[in-house]
């Protein structure tokens, strides 16, 4: 069972670092893609796998091609393991989370702690992230095995695995969201109906490095409004929904978005700036 790690990188140097580091010290995958957005082109480490480089053009933060650019650059490997860039591995996460995705025809999620600023350093231990992280108060897993996701809209792309052959079912992540927001859950509403169910696999983690947070994240206001309304076209559902109530308290769209979003202006940098999160919020 050949296996491809993917993640994709903008301006993450020292996480996609960390990233690496993690992959390393666990089973090696056969080969890991890194889909870089934003250009990078500065010497990775040496490393017990081989890794390819994948440039796309483009600007903004265009998550939907640039997995699929990654699946592409994979290949003929049988298993798909995607991780954001943020992400730092446990020893154990691709070899269980290959060894579900061989054994369930699924969308394979982990669970992810959330660090806190200043976590992460020379010389961590996974115990170290452990003891740090926060796990995510919505998303339950078991102790070990998989359980369903009692709704497709628990899917998380930050850190999840998939047969290749079932990613090519589905068509991949649907390009025509653009940017950022509703592409990963545009796909586990989609798995859902051709009967792919969400699965939450116990044990492994990922550990989700510190970076500043918005809420909501008026940086993507854009992208967030058209997605959110393709994505409410599409399967007759509002996303995002907390972000977008956020939006009309601010003026950006009408008070009656739920009728149609109608974005009325942008945020102000100074609106964005207040959105930012303490550095002491794991997640919003």
């Amino acid at each position: 069972m050949s296996i491809a790690v993917v993640t994709l990188n903008k301006g993450r140097g020292a996480h996609l670092a960390r990233l690496l580091e993690g992959l390393g010290r666990g089973q090696a995958p056969d080969r890991c893609i890194v889909v870089e957005m934003g250009g990078d082109d500065s010497p990775l480490p040496t490393l017990p796998f081989p890794v390819e480089r994948v440039f796309l053009a483009g600007e903004g933060l265009p998550l939907a091609a640039a997995r699929n650019a990654g699946r592409r650059a994979a290949g003929d490997a049988d298993v798909l393991v995607y991780l954001d860039v943020d992400c730092i591995p446990s020893a154990d996460l691709v070899a269980g989370l290959s060894a579900a995705a061989r054994d369930h025809d699924g969308l394979i999620c982990c669970a992810v702690r959330y660090l806190p600023a200043g976590a992460v350093h020379d010389g961590w231990t996974e115990a170290d992230l452990i003891a740090a992280g926060h796990l995510h108060p919505v998303r339950h897993f078991p102790v070990s095995g998989v359980a369903p996701s009692p709704q497709p809209g628990l899917f998380w792309s930050l850190a999840f695995a998939v047969r290749a052959s079932t990613y090519d079912r589905l068509g991949g992540f649907d390009e025509s969201f653009s940017g950022y927001g509703a592409e990963d859950t545009d796909l586990a509403f989609r798995a859902e109906a051709a009967d792919v169910p969400v699965l939450f696999l116990g044990g492994p983690l990922a550990f989700h490095q510190h970076h500043p947070a918005f809420d909501p994240p008026l940086q993507h206001f854009r992208d967030i409004a058209a997605n959110a309304q393709l994505f409410h076209d599409r399967h007759g559902i509002w996303p995002m929904d907390g972000w977008l109530d956020g939006f009309a308290r601010l003026g950006l769209i009408a008070p009656e978005w739920r009728e149609g979003i109608r974005p009325l202006r942008d945020p102000t940098p100074e609106e964005i700036a207040a959105a930012r999160l303490p550095d002491d919020r794991p997640f919003s």
